[in-house]
């Protein structure tokens, strides 16, 4: 059988697919090469054809791998979209619009709610008061991108309270309507980046197996005006297998 981490309690299926995920990840399979068959992987592992067919699903709906019929399951060159929402404001300031190339918005959600602790703490409100969230989730051709989330000061919805119906704005971002409702414009974003494996709530958002292990990247964006008052905290859930990529000039 295949090295297994140890002391792994994870089911079969799901250190079948950690095994071929890391195998990807690390470069030793490459896009275009072939993983066993389901038979093979059977045997290998020693479990049964459905594992190891729960396991290459796994794989497919992460987008790492593609079933071809009569060929087999290849690996796939790995996505790189995966925008902050920084990015997608600098991109609705452009076009009105915050889809990248290729991609669409859907499950647009939004209601005043309690501000969970770490909400309330980057909003300088305490915890339990009100505060907007609204979600949506953005996807491409490989699947879904990222779940993505404003919480915005509750007292925006008093000028536009179309931030708080369940429906996707018209005429840009929330920060757009915000800016033309109220005059008060980003003048400084505090951009973070960091990794985590997925909790269940996270799996359960980015429509994934409630016993999936997998690292996901978290993009939290702080938007402030020219006063330093927050004009709303967004938090960007990137799907598994996606990488954030940036390009910058070199001053010589």
């Amino acid at each position: 059988m295949p090295g297994q981490p140890r002391a792994d309690n994870r089911p079969p299926y799901a250190r079948i697919a950690g095994h071929y995920r890391d195998l990807i990840r690390s470069g030793e399979l490459a896009p275009g090469d072939l993983l066993p068959s389901i038979r093979a992987l059977a045997d290998q592992w020693q479990v049964s054809t459905a594992t190891a067919d729960r396991a290459m699903k796994l794989l497919r709906d992460e987008k790492l791998v593609n079933g071809i019929p009569g060929v087999g399951t290849e690996v796939m060159a790995r996505p790189v979209s995966l925008a902050s929402g920084s990015e997608r404001h600098d991109r609705s300031s452009k076009t009105k619009s915050s889809w990248g190339v290729g991609e669409k918005s859907s499950g647009h959600t939004a209601g005043m709610v309690p501000a969970p602790e770490d909400v309330a703490d980057a909003l300088g409100i305490e915890p339990g008061e009100d505060v907007i969230r609204r979600s949506r989730v953005y996807r491409d051709a490989h699947g879904i991108v990222s779940h993505s989330t404003s919480w915005i000061p509750a007292e925006f919805a008093q000028v536009l309270p179309e931030l708080a119906r369940s429906e996707r704005l018209k005429g840009g971002l929330s920060l757009d309507l915000i800016a033309e409702a109220t005059g008060r414009h980003v003048a400084q974003r505090v951009d973070e980046e960091t990794a985590r494996i997925a909790t269940a709530r996270d799996l359960e958002l980015l429509e994934l197996e409630p016993d999936t292990v997998a690292a996901i990247l978290v993009l939290t964006a702080r938007f402030l005006d020219a006063d330093g008052e927050l004009l709303e905290y967004g938090v960007d859930l990137g799907g598994p297998g996606r990488t954030r990529r940036t390009t910058s000039e070199v001053q010589r």
